[in-house]
């Protein structure tokens, strides 16, 4: 069969009645079943499936293809070990500690990570961002001021560098540890899902920002000099300023060429992270869980929809902080994964964590054996090493071009990250970037697209009128693309106002000025036909007083015979429940019949998204129009009944599982039976028709 036959409309019907909620409710047979919470209890402390999940290893390990894998996860571990050593040393200097730390930071976090993590293809371990970010906190609490000891001289002073690297590997290594606690805390929690926060314009941008940090950082070991060092919101900016001054008063000075230094043999014992500088690291802590663990997770969901596996997210959190936590009782800085070294591992053959495992014992082995051979390599090969591994991040600037072309919105938050991160440093760059970022989402809430649907003929269909111009006369169908919650609720009514063309407060405002204007008259009238009475009494009693002959009346009687008098005719007042007052022209329309509000956007609301829809089926009830909702969910139902929005009159009838049903009850009433036709692409009766 062609695939022309193939895209052929098929008509198919469906007969049954016109269903509302409690309809839906008794049709389908709605289960009150729930698991008790003995029953997740249960489940939740098993203890080998818990323990299986927890220590991945133990599942994939015994599983190992050894022929298919071996040599591949060899060779690559080799290369991608190599790889750690410089990218190491140079990192340390990027966390402003010495270098050999850096080789500490790619042995033991590896191990862990080879333990507990589930992504088969990134490389964890030393990455700039992180780096750079733990040298702002090094720099900040251990500056180099605080190190001057007197020289021979009275005038001058030197630096103690031997105390201020101790300090700050102290630091960097206790920071490490509060951010593997974060990341371990969150991942017992199950919030793997806080990443969500970090969209990929805003993590493409920070790691760009940051690469800024590292590039300028590494100026001074490029071009030998010693500028004073800055931490805070503008360093960057101080930074660049004082080698520009330097440069321009030409106030050179003779330096030495550094170089890496002792790389002492074997592995450091535990230490003890130092509890007095928790207080005044937090909030660094906290950034450096969030960003490490954001960089990783996405490079790892990339490696596994490419090679088809899964990657758990909140196992991801745990490994990352066990690594961390760890990592830092061995005075390691904090890590994540490195995109250039996972291409390696993935290119040259990495085919599971068996990889990282090798990469582990290669530092192992240059940390015992072959360290020294690389203590007079000069930092500034170092640097140039960061600058060739930036590369990658430094291309990110081509995401303003293609972001213009697809979103502005997204394009918006990759330059305002970019400026928030070099102006305020990696970690208050980041919570401003992230703070922003929402904001932007709750613009867009705030000012969804609203619209009046009309039925595509012969269909089930609904579609905005302004594109396919089909009104259904007497009903509006108002549709808005956001959710319904207190930051756009106002929006939400004046909106429909708009679009219905109804506006309710205007009208009931309207009616309430008719009614008093109404009683005022009547009150008015009431006073004159009153007044009038009176006149008339005084003129009945007057006429009385004075007696009067006459002739006899036409019936031949005499009005004195009898002794009665004239009785007066009052005249009634007017009924003034009929006076007519002219129409309003803001609000002299023509009411719909009824207006079908279409909810199936809205996923949750809250108590001011309930109390609109409340006012809005009250004021225009009031106003005699009746007001439908379709297309709610679970939770939005949910909300309503503990909103007590239904009571004895306003029950679930006025709600419709869709659009369509909603319709054809204002159309026809709840008929025993109604009877439509849809048409669809459907391939169901492809068959019948071929």
């Amino acid at each position: 069969m062609k695939d022309k036959d193939l895209r052929k409309r098929v008509p198919y019907h469906i007969q049954r009645d016109v269903l509302d909620e409690l309809g839906v409710d008794q049709v389908a047979e709605k289960s009150d079943f729930k698991i008790s919470a003995k029953e997740k209890f249960r489940e939740a402390v098993r203890f080998k499936s818990c323990f299986l999940s927890f220590v991945p290893l133990l599942t994939w390990l015994p599983r190992y293809p050894f022929r298919e894998n071996a040599i591949g996860d060899l060779i690559s571990g080799i290369s991608v070990g190599i790889m750690h050593l410089p990218q190491g040393m140079a990192y340390a200097l990027l966390a402003a500690v010495p270098p050999v730390f850096g080789l500490y930071s790619s042995f033991y976090p590896i191990l862990i990570y080879f333990i507990f993590g589930t992504s088969k293809h990134i490389s964890v371990g030393t990455y700039a961002v992180m780096s750079v970010m733990i040298g702002s906190v090094t720099e900040r609490l251990a500056p180099d001021s605080d190190f001057m000891i007197p020289g021979n001289d009275t005038n001058s002073t030197s630096l103690d560098i031997v105390s201020r690297d101790a300090e700050r590997v102290k630091i960097a290594a206790t920071v490490t540890f509060l951010s593997g606690i974060f990341q371990l805390l969150l991942g017992l929690v199950r919030f793997g899902f806080v990443v969500t926060y970090l969209s990929e314009p805003l993590v493409r941008a920070y790691t760009t920002a940051a690469a800024i940090h590292v590039i300028v950082s590494q100026l001074k070991y490029s071009f030998g000099i010693n500028p004073q060092r800055y931490s805070g919101p503008l360093s960057l900016i101080y930074i660049i300023i004082a080698t520009v001054v330097s440069w321009q008063m030409d106030l050179k000075t003779e330096y030495g060429v550094e170089v890496v230094g002792k790389i002492p043999s074997g592995l450091q014992a535990p230490v003890a992270p130092a509890v007095s500088l928790l207080g005044s690291m937090v909030g660094d802590a906290f950034a450096l869980a969030v960003v490490g663990y954001g960089i990783a997770i996405s490079l790892g969901r990339i490696f596994a929809l490419k090679y088809a596996y899964k990657v758990d997210s909140n196992q991801e959190l745990i490994a990352l902080g066990l690594s961390n936590s760890i990592g830092g009782l061995f005075n390691c800085f904090a890590i994540s994964c490195s995109m250039s070294r996972s291409m390696v591992q993935v290119s040259t053959g990495g085919k599971s964590q068996v990889a990282g495992a090798i990469s582990a014992l290669v530092i192992l082995v240059i940390l015992l054996k072959i360290g020294e051979l690389f203590e007079e390599l000069p930092k500034a090969v170092l640097a140039a090493i960061i600058y060739v591994n930036l590369q990658g991040m430094m291309k990110q600037f081509g995401d303003i071009r293609s972001l213009w072309r697809t979103n502005k919105v997204d394009m918006v938050v990759w330059v305002m990250t970019l400026i928030l991160t070099v102006l305020f440093n990696p970690d208050m760059g980041l919570a401003a970037s992230i703070a922003f970022s929402i904001l932007t989402v709750v613009f867009r809430t705030q000012l969804p697209k609203y619209s009046i649907l009309g039925q595509v003929p012969g269909t089930d269909i609904y579609k905005p009128v302004e594109d396919y111009n089909q009104e259904i006369p007497g009903i509006m169908i108002f549709h808005s693309s956001a959710t319904l919650y207190f930051a756009n609720a106002e929006m939400y009514i004046d909106a429909l106002y708009e679009k219905t063309g109804v506006d309710v407060a205007k009208l009931l405002s309207h009616k309430k000025k008719l009614e008093a204007k109404r009683l005022r008259k009547e009150k008015k009238a009431a006073k004159k036909a009153k007044k009038e009475a009176k006149k008339r009494a005084k003129e009945a009693v007057k006429a009385a007083e004075e007696p009067k002959f006459s002739d006899t009346d036409e019936s031949g009687e005499e009005a004195e015979a009898n002794g009665d008098v004239h009785k007066l005719s009052v005249k009634e007042p007017k009924d003034v429940g009929a006076v007519e007052v002219g129409p309003d022209p803001d609000t002299d329309t023509t009411l719909p019949q009824a207006i079908i509000l279409d909810l199936s956007p809205v996923n949750f609301l809250d108590t001011v998204g309930v109390k609109t829809l409340r006012n809005i089926y009250k004021d225009y009830g009031e106003a005699g129009v009746q007001v439908y909702f379709c297309g709610c969910q679970r939770g939005v139902v949910e909300s309503m009944e503990n909103g007590d929005f239904f009571n004895e009159k306003v029950t679930k009838s006025i709600l419709f599982s869709s659009v369509h049903d909603a319709v054809l009850y204002c159309q026809q009433g709840n008929s025993e039976e109604v009877q439509y036709i849809l048409m669809s692409y459907t391939h169901t009766r492809i068959s019948e028709v071929s």
